[in-house]
């Protein structure tokens, strides 16, 4: 069992090959959410030809910021989030950790809605006993944390891989030849576009939760390319079955994704249903884990407890019952539910990622006071009233041109139901915080070389 939270880890407990970060996103992405997700692109209309191109053009877009997240692991050896206390401040930056948490707890619940109705047809129980197995499951590779995540990755990116080439075999047979799309412009396209962006994006704050433990000599671009590769060409080709199966059936595929897949081969279907239901295993032990070193971020400077494994069973167990009640509480329209959450999150992510890579690569360049950043009143300070102010103006920003079940914005009306909230985001984010912080006169020489902390 891991016994590291959220203090830097030390040069003597580095280890790894950053292989291990290609198996690990590919894993996490290569799995029945992501399937899920690319059926929206054709549930929204377009035709399969336009619903692919969005989910290579959005996954492409969206992995590049989470792939230059996953260099700040080596070189700080600190978890995701922690780093945010260097640009929102020790307090400030609980706002963005209580996004976070919410996000990895919607996504807990996601697993749930999938994996909870195939167990239950599949063996022949209610969906809510069949959603407490997988969560108990789920529940012991996060309390083992580090190591078992990355081993059970490993082998799942290949299990996973082969349950799915036989899927596709059986679907691509049977797209309907007369399937040409309700909703072929370019307001859809983007639109779809947007979720895949998203979807990539919202695995931002996890990232350097899954590097920090490799050496700090780890090249960058070494780093960069296995986790963008892993993460992109994952997501990209299990988005297309899923873009397949909804052409197919899009009913059948959004009222039980596995069972509607695991039985399109009859010959095999136990098989099937058995590895649709692993592939989820990666991600779904990611939301507790990474939602406790987010959580003990808010509420601890350097992560000392007493007992860390104590620690993260407490929590871990807490998360899953929360999880539990909730997907239990939730409606079963996956598709539906699920691209609510994506795009919610989409919105609140964006403003962060776009100051967090903008203060890493351009304005600090990798230099950080990382003991600074696990002290009370460290350098950084409790609030930095001007980074909160621009993720809020941000995110006030965004609106106008959000387009979601919930709500369209006025200029996404106008586009057609185009959303480009994202574009919009990013770039009013980064410029803001860049010019922000050159008037606080922040840059790379106001910090050292990263020096490791002495524990």
């Amino acid at each position: 069992m891991e016994t590291r939270s959220i203090e830097q880890i030390p040069t003597q407990e580095r280890h790894g090959r950053p292989f291990s970060l290609f198996t690990l996103w590919f894993a996490s992405n290569f799995q029945i959410n992501a399937l899920v997700t690319g059926a929206v692109a054709v549930a929204l209309g377009l035709n399969f030809g336009l619903a692919l191109l969005a989910i290579v053009v959005g996954n492409l877009i969206g992995a590049l910021f989470m792939a230059y997240h996953s260099v700040q692991g080596p070189r700080l050896g600190l978890p995701q989030m922690i780093q945010s206390r260097a640009q929102f401040g020790y307090r400030g930056a609980i706002l963005p950790f209580a996004v976070v948490v919410v996000m990895y707890l919607g996504f807990a619940v996601a697993g749930g809605l999938v994996a909870g109705p195939a167990l239950a047809n599949w063996i022949g129980i209610s969906r809510d006993l069949g959603v407490v197995i997988y969560n108990v499951v789920v529940l012991v590779v996060a309390l083992f944390g580090y190591r078992l995540i990355h081993a059970v990755s490993r082998v799942i990116s290949v299990l996973s891989a082969v349950g799915f080439v036989i899927i596709f075999i059986e679907l691509i047979q049977h797209v309907p030849s007369n399937y040409h799309g309700t909703a072929n412009n370019l307001a859809t396209f983007m639109l779809a576009v947007s979720i895949f962006v998203s979807w990539q994006i919202t695995w931002a704050p996890y990232v350097s939760d899954y590097s920090r433990y490799l050496p700090r000599k780890t090249k960058g671009s070494v780093t960069f390319a296995y986790t963008f590769v892993g993460s992109a060409a994952g997501a990209i080709l299990i988005m297309g079955v899923g873009a397949l199966g909804a052409a197919i059936n899009y009913n059948a595929l959004n009222a039980d994704p596995i069972g509607f897949l695991g039985h399109r081969v009859p010959a095999v279907a136990g098989l099937l249903i058995v590895l649709l239901l692993l592939s989820l295993l990666p991600a779904s032990a990611e939301s507790p884990y990474g939602a406790f070193l987010t959580a003990l971020s808010a509420i601890s400077a350097n992560g000392k407890l007493r007992s860390t494994k104590r620690a993260r069973a407490i929590f871990v167990v807490s998360f899953t019952v929360l999880s539990l009640l909730v997907t239990i509480l939730f409606p079963n329209n996956i598709l539906n539910n699920f691209e609510n959450v994506i795009l919610f999150l989409l919105y609140l992510l964006v403003p962060w990622t776009a100051i967090n890579l903008t203060d890493y690569y351009l304005v600090r360049h990798g230099h950080y006071d990382v003991a600074g950043l696990l002290r009370h009143h460290g350098p950084y300070g409790q609030w930095n009233v001007g980074t909160l102010l621009i993720y809020g103006v941000t995110i006030l920003l965004e609106v106008p041109f959000v387009n979601s079940s919930l709500y369209e914005g006025p200029i996404a009306k106008h586009l057609g139901g185009a959303d480009i909230s994202w574009i919009v985001g990013l770039v009013f984010a980064t410029v803001a915080y860049y010019l922000y912080a050159k008037w606080q006169g922040i840059s790379d020489q106001s910090e050292g070389e990263v020096e490791e902390v002495q524990s």
